[in-house]
């Protein structure tokens, strides 16, 4: 029989629903008895030729689940890349939900594609929670995480915390006491609660005096430009946005009202975003590479499917940026002092 067979056509002859038909390629509950009928119509028909019964034959579909927290973001552009030019190669092909930054609609994604039937599945999460590690453990489709860490679970992602202390170092060293950290909330473990913390931790480091205010805003460029005000408020230094996005918003929000960057204040974040290169002044930033996270995310997954050995939890590699967002306070402090040579010119 020709092999373009429909499951229209198996449906009719099992005498049973076209849904009925995929959720038994699905391996979905339908009863034993229709599971018999739709059974001998494949056969009957030669359906396990095509795309279906090759799933059925070999337990593959070659389809990989994406779960992505948004679609307007840099960062999810380059971590698409990276998956795809590990999985396409190796003749996997993607499917994508987004889950809008719920935690609740993440998890929803997850079973849907467990449903489905793809080969295993890759979450670029809001947070990991304890359901998230009970459907990893309990199913049997791989499930590996990214931008979010537990050891419950495979996961690649960058280290935040120590991506806050290296600005927080940075920072201490230019001489500013006050800054303004303007971030998203807890429920992001790895922004919102280990980048912070690590760029606490250093800016304070050592140091009575030092203060760090906190100012809530959203992941996107306009939330961070309505807190803008918040942010100014406090009269830091240095502002630090939890993302280059946040600092972004900042910094427009800065220029709009004519206060100068960095002679009356500083700017910095986190994410090393082509765009922080080209505005002015270029922001000061340290950069993650995203594509590659995507690329190791991928091979960690083809490596799970494979059965072959992995480098569990790897970190990737972080590169601090500097431009000229950011004012040397100590430097200027030494040149303005009573009886420096720039003092007495």
């Amino acid at each position: 029989m020709d092999q373009k067979v429909t499951i229209k056509e198996v449906a009719e002859l099992a005498g049973v629903s076209k849904s009925t038909v995929s959720r038994y390629l699905n391996h979905g509950y339908i009863s034993t008895e229709k599971q018999e009928r739709v059974r001998a119509a494949i056969e009957q028909t030669g359906f396990q030729s095509n795309f279906f019964a090759k799933r059925l034959k070999t337990k593959e579909s070659k389809l990989i689940g994406i779960v992505l927290p948004r679609m307007d973001s840099v960062t999810v552009g380059k971590l698409l890349a990276g998956i795809s030019r590990v999985l396409e190669p190796a003749g996997y092909q993607g499917i994508l939900l987004v889950s809008q930054l719920s935690g609740r609609k993440e998890l929803e994604n997850i079973r849907n594609l467990q449903q489905q039937g793809v080969d295993g599945i890759l979450v670029d999460s809001v947070g990991i929670t304890e359901e998230h590690v009970k459907i990893s453990q309990e199913g049997n489709i791989p499930i590996l995480y990214t931008g979010q860490k537990n050891d419950k679970v495979p996961f690649v992602k960058i280290d935040d915390e120590a991506a806050g202390r290296m600005m927080g170092a940075y920072l201490r060293e230019m001489g500013h006491k006050h800054a303004v950290f303007a971030g998203v909330t807890e429920q992001d473990t790895a922004v919102g609660v280990d980048r912070k913390r690590g760029f606490i931790d250093a800016f304070k480091a050592g140091r009575f005096g030092a203060k760090v205010d906190f100012v809530e805003t959203g992941f996107d460029f306009l939330s961070a430009y309505n807190q803008a005000e918040d942010v100014l408020r406090c009269k830091a230094s240095v502002v630090v946005g939890a993302t280059d996005n946040i600092s972004l918003g900042i910094l427009r929000y800065i220029h709009e009202r004519g206060i100068r960057v960095p002679e009356e204040i500083s700017v910095a974040g986190f994410g090393g975003y082509e765009v922080g290169a080209v505005v002015y002044p270029a922001l000061t930033t340290v950069a993650f590479d995203y594509e590659l996270v995507g690329m190791k995310a991928a091979q960690y997954m083809l490596n799970l499917l494979r059965d072959e050995p992995v480098q569990e939890n790897m970190e990737m590699p972080l590169f601090f940026v500097e431009r000229e967002s950011v004012r040397n306070l100590k430097r200027d402090y030494e040149k303005e002092k009573p009886g420096s040579m720039n003092g007495l010119a």
